[in-house]
């Protein structure tokens, strides 16, 4: 019996409306923690790795995940639509060319064979309160990346020992394979080389032959104002190197690191595009009478709001000025600011003195208003008096 496969949307950690962004991006976080480079000889990282790629294959493909979302697996499989690769029998390598086109299109690592190698990008995420994002700030961010080994400088051989010649492809790192009785010939990737064109013989004790070696990173990374959840800072060149497999003679450029903001909820505010919205509870009295009340400001101030009389419970009064940054403007060195939207939320009490029930009988009398009758004392009910 075939194993049970995963919902494509559980392996990627979405909702069934993600967009194509949102599909977009959790594939890239999980191909980067489960890259084979990052998780040597694991095979769960590995079976990780092929299943977030199947998932990516189907989901990023509209016809594809129309078909799976009113089918499922059973609808690839059969007339409803193209069924996807077995992922379960690839090699690594053969899934490699999605990745690196994901990276390649949104300034990732990979697809440097057909221009200068790059590395592959970072993601970490960094949490914000609401007050830094209205100022913007400094953030430290702390990582791990695969950096070039020190012991070898990248080449992966011992110290005083050199990569040989591969005598498969004679050093260029490419064969050619003939299909269909000769009919054509295909070019692949080495498989004595992988594609390097040289053969390790005696292995770095650092890092096994990889040329590469984990490095903690430390950093401090500018948030700009007005930045929003899920939006990413971007640190051009504090990715990781190209691989010795996408870069023969050790050089290209490193990746980017990005930066991705989880902004906290905050206690007072909710925020709403660049405005702020602040619920401003208010009694009766004030919302019939009017009131000029103090309310906080984002930026640890006080502002005045006029409350007028007959408010409403839900009326809005609007703060110019007095939300946060607006993110463009600010990158273009000319910021404004969004509004404060004060909501009001009219209370009513839950205990009043006898002197506030007295006047608020009086009121409803006046306006002929019916009111539930006054309740009696204990004692008053028993001796009638």
């Amino acid at each position: 019996m075939p194993p049970t496969q995963r919902d494509y949307y559980e392996v990627l950690g979405l909702e069934k409306s993600a967009s194509e962004d949102d599909i977009k991006r959790a594939y890239r976080r999980l191909a980067m923690k489960y890259h084979p480079d990052r998780n040597p000889g694991d095979a769960e990282a590995e079976k990780s790795f092929k299943e977030a790629a199947a998932a990516y294959e189907v989901l990023s493909d509209t016809s594809k995940r129309q078909v799976y979302d009113q089918y499922g697996h059973d609808g690839l499989k059969g007339g409803g639509g193209p069924a996807p690769h077995d992922f379960s029998r690839m090699n690594v390598e053969d899934i490699f060319s999605m990745f690196n086109d994901i990276f390649a299109g949104q300034g990732g690592g990979g697809g440097g064979r057909r221009g200068p190698a790059r590395g592959y990008d970072l993601e970490t995420q960094i949490s914000l309160t609401l007050e830094e994002v209205a100022t913007g700030c400094e953030k430290s961010v702390e990582f791990t990346r695969m950096d070039v080994c020190e012991t070898c400088t990248g080449s992966g051989a011992k110290p005083g020992s050199k990569p040989i010649k591969c005598t498969t492809c004679g050093g260029h790192g490419k064969v050619q394979q003939s299909g269909l009785g000769g009919m054509f010939r295909m070019v692949t990737a080495c498989p004595a080389c992988g594609g390097r064109g040289q053969v390790i013989k005696e292995f770095c004790s650092s890092c096994k032959g990889k040329g590469r070696t984990p490095k903690a990173r430390k950093l401090s990374v500018r948030v700009p104002a007005g930045i929003a959840d899920g939006q990413a800072v971007r640190v051009r060149g504090e990715g990781e190197p190209p691989g010795p497999d996408e870069s023969r003679d050790g050089t290209g450029a490193r990746g980017d690191l990005h930066v991705v903001v989880s902004v906290q909820e905050h206690r007072l505010f909710k925020r709403d595009g660049d405005n702020l919205i602040l619920e401003l509870p208010i009694s009766i009295a004030q919302a019939a009478l009017g009131a000029d009340l103090e309310v906080a400001t984002i930026d640890g101030g006080k502002t005045t709001v006029t409350i007028p009389k007959g408010t409403q419970y839900g009326d809005h009064f609007r703060v110019d000025s007095q939300g946060l940054p607006d993110l463009q403007s600010v990158l273009r060195e000319k910021p404004r600011r969004g509004d404060m939207v004060v909501v009001t939320r009219v209370e009513v009490p839950r205990k009043l003195t006898a002197q506030q029930e007295k006047l608020l009988r009086e009121f409803a009398s006046s306006g002929g208003q019916q009111v539930s009758a006054e309740t009696q004392s204990f004692w008053k009910k028993m001796f009638g008096s």
